[in-house]
C-alpha cells in the first residue's frame, strides 16, 4: 500500500493490467470482477485504468498476457509512452507483456514464480519497496 501511495505521490499514474479467464471460462461473471476491482481500489487508493482481458487462454487474443494488447491499452488509457512505462510482475508472462509492448518490467517473485522466470527477467525485485527502489 506504501508503494503505490509512494508512486502517487511522485505523479506517477497507475494501472492494473489483468489476464481473467475466469470470465472466459465461465466461471465467473464481469460483476465479481469489477467488485473485486473496487474492493482493491478502496483499499490501495483508486489506479488510472484498469485493463482485464477476459479470453479463454485458447482464444488466441491479442491482449492476453504475455501478448502486449493490455500493456499498450493501459499505456493508451494513460497517454504514455510505452518506453516511458514499466510493469511491475510476479510471473514471466507480465515481463514478457512489458517488453513486447516497449515498456521495461521489473519481476516480484512469489512462491509460484517459476525460477526459470526470475533467471530470465531482467531486473528482480524481492517486493513492491525494492520495484520502487529500481525504478528510479
Amino acid at each position: 500500500m506504501e508503494t503505490v501511495r509512494a508512486l502517487r505521490a511522485r505523479g506517477v499514474r497507475t494501472g492494473v493490467v489483468s489476464n481473467q479467464s475466469g470470465i472466459g471460462r465461465g466461471m465467473l461473471g464481469w460483476d465479481e470482477v469489477r467488485a473485486v476491482n473496487a474492493r482493491v481500489d478502496e483499499l490501495l487508493g483508486p489506479f488510472d485504468t484498469w485493463q482485464v482481458c477476459p479470453h479463454h487462454p485458447d482464444d488466441g487474443c491479442a491482449c492476453r498476457k504475455p501478448m502486449p494488447g493490455l500493456v499498450l491499452a493501459a499505456c493508451a488509457a494513460l497517454s504514455v509512452d510505452p518506453a516511458r512505462t514499466v510493469v511491475v510482475g510476479d510471473i514471466g508472462a507480465d515481463v514478457d507483456a512489458a517488453l513486447a509492448a516497449g515498456a521495461s518490467a521489473v519481476m516480484v517473485p512469489t512462491p509460484r514464480t517459476l525460477r526459470a522466470e526470475v533467471e530470465r527477467a531482467p531486473v528482480v525485485a524481492q517486493d513492491l519497496a525494492g520495484a520502487l527502489a529500481a525504478i528510479r
